[in-house]
């Protein structure tokens, strides 16, 4: 027989005996070596595992692929495997059964994907695991049975993750260290193991106080890969090797308020404020048992490792802000709070129309210039500038609008914020005396801040009122011969004022003139009554309407307030 037909048929006859020696993965490749046969697939850009792989196969190695996901029964036909490396590629998901058919696995390499978490129970199925690298991934936890069901490990790799916070429990109960830590007469023959935790951005503090402990007091056959492990934050300990550290026992939050009852005026900002010992730091916030939305301001500031200060801004405090607030704080081992009353007060209130109490001392030459500049039935409005040294920073001076009835001890406050400077008061009742002051916050109002009016009862009254004032100063002034003064009694309109002024006119003109007189003054008497203080009928009698607040002529008369008082 030929020897080239020879070799064929033999080949061929090995080829039926044990046909995986030949065949591989499309896109991969498979070598032989003393280890085994290998199937390496680099930058295959394979999406899942391969399901042909050959039953020999001792080492797998997928790398910069795009697995996502290492499913259940992957590795089902080839349970002789060892070695198994897929280090980057997408890995984010790990199923619990993943390595259920490989219990000859002794390494696995998953660096450079993104783990967030690892089913550790599933290393119950590969009880030889000796490797485990698990480096630049996404961890955040160490759950503290981990390490549990890895007693053969001999290398650890979980640098290069986030883990922030590890219980020391998570080490005492890994076989390795147990049987480092047994008696010298029974101690066992125990293997090096290498521990990598390097690179993560541990907070020191006290949650971290056992691990700490832990790296401190390590020693073969435990070694640390880099055991200068530093801190990231907090930032007083950022930067900071563990073994520069001494961190406390962890405290149940602790809160306190200097100051539990407040009282404060109207207009001021207000702090409320309160101190939390805790560690760890808590997260602290306010509540305010009536709802009320308001744009407060929270600032919450370290004063030292473990006390904190909370403050709650009010801005220009008014009657609505009065109520409990509460700060309360909270970490992992509970929360605890502490209520403060605010109570805001009336400064403007006054027994008497004319008292007026400032609630902070006034600033010298502080002053309000104010007028009325346009008036309706049922409202006015006010315009105002600032002068003197109250105008020093118009852009930052807070106002406050006094509205109320003439006779009324209590006003309504109104606050005007910078760079406002007029105001309309509506809904006001009909025929009634009003009083409306203007003054920079926190003084009380000062002379010639102040307007008084009073409103029509109708549109057409409002409107008669106006001619009538007019027709009295042109009778008064060519007829009855007034002096100037009586043009001011006219306009300012005092109670009582031009009771007088029937008498007092006809007497100035005697003698020849009085047909005349008598013609002038029935026409005066015909006029149309004003509302409220209005003019007199020459026989002393008022209108129909008297105002609530109409003073006799014996009794002492308020102060003057204004000169712009309107009628």
């Amino acid at each position: 027989m030929d020897p080239i037909c020879h070799i064929f048929l033999l080949l061929l006859v090995f080829h039926k005996i044990n046909p995986s020696v030949l065949s591989c993965v499309t896109g991969c490749s498979c070598s032989q070596d003393s280890f085994g046969r290998s199937l390496l697939c680099m930058s295959a850009l394979l999406r899942q595992i391969p399901e042909n792989i050959p039953q020999d196969i001792r080492k797998i190695r997928i790398e910069n692929s795009h697995l996502t996901e290492l499913p259940r029964g992957s590795f089902e036909n080839v349970s002789a495997l060892e070695c198994l490396w897929l280090n980057f590629n997408n890995i984010t998901v790990m199923h619990i059964k993943s390595l259920e058919y490989l219990p000859a696995l002794k390494e696995l390499r998953l660096q450079g994907n993104k783990l967030s978490s690892v089913p550790w129970t599933a290393f119950q199925d590969s009880p030889a695991l000796k490797i485990l690298d698990l480096k630049h991934n996404r961890l955040d936890v160490l759950p503290e049975h981990a390490l549990r069901y890895l007693s053969n490990l001999t290398y650890l790799d979980l640098s290069s993750n986030q883990l922030t916070v590890i219980s020391r429990d998570v080490f005492y109960s890994w076989p390795v260290y147990q049987r480092s830590q047994r008696v010298e007469g029974q101690r066992e023959a125990v293997s090096t193991a290498v521990l990598a935790l390097h690179d993560n951005p541990w907070i020191c503090d006290c949650r971290l106080r056992g691990f700490v402990q832990f790296i401190k007091s390590v020693s073969p056959p435990i070694i640390l890969m880099n055991p200068y492990l530093t801190c990231s934050s907090p930032k007083f300990r950022a930067g900071k090797f563990f073994h520069e550290v001494e961190l406390n026992s962890c405290m149940k939050p602790l809160t306190s308020a200097p100051d539990t009852n407040m009282t404060v005026p109207v207009g001021l900002n207000v702090t409320l404020t309160c101190f939390v010992q805790a560690s760890p730091s808590p997260a602290v916030w306010w509540t305010y048992a009536l709802k009320l939305l308001r744009a407060f301001n929270v600032s919450t500031q370290p004063i030292s490792e473990e006390t904190v200060r909370s403050e709650l801004l009010i801005p220009a405090a008014r009657p609505a802000d009065a109520g409990n607030y509460t700060c309360t704080a909270a970490n992992f081992l509970g929360n605890t709070s502490v209520t403060i009353t605010l109570r805001v007060g009336t400064p403007w209130a006054s027994t008497t129309p004319t008292g007026w109490a400032a609630i902070a001392p006034a600033e010298p030459g502080a002053h309000v210039e104010v007028r009325i500049a346009k008036q309706t039935v049922y409202g006015i409005t006010l315009e105002w500038f600032a002068v003197a040294a109250a105008a020093a920073e118009p852009g930052e001076t807070w106002y406050t609008l006094l509205v109320g009835r003439y006779d009324a001890a209590r006003k309504d406050a109104i606050y005007i914020g910078p760079g406002v400077n007029t105001y309309s008061v509506t809904d006001l009742l009909p025929a009634t005396k009003y009083e409306v002051c203007v003054a920079v916050r926190n003084q009380a109002p000062r002379k010639g801040q102040c307007v008084v009016f009073v409103t029509g009862s109708d549109i057409s009254q409002l409107e008669q009122r106006e001619k009538l004032i007019h027709i009295v100063v042109i009778v008064c002034a060519m007829v009855l011969a007034v002096p100037a003064g009586m043009y001011a009694c006219t306009t300012e309109a005092r109670p009582g004022c031009l009771v007088r002024c029937p008498g007092a006119c006809p007497r100035r003109r005697r003698g020849g003139q009085a047909q005349a007189t008598g013609s002038k003054e029935s026409t005066l008497d015909s006029l149309p009554a004003g509302s409220e203080d209005r003019l007199c009928h020459p026989k002393g009698g008022c209108g129909a309407q008297q105002p609530p607040d109409h003073e006799e002529p014996d009794k002492t008369r308020p102060p003057h307030r204004n000169s712009a008082d309107l009628y």
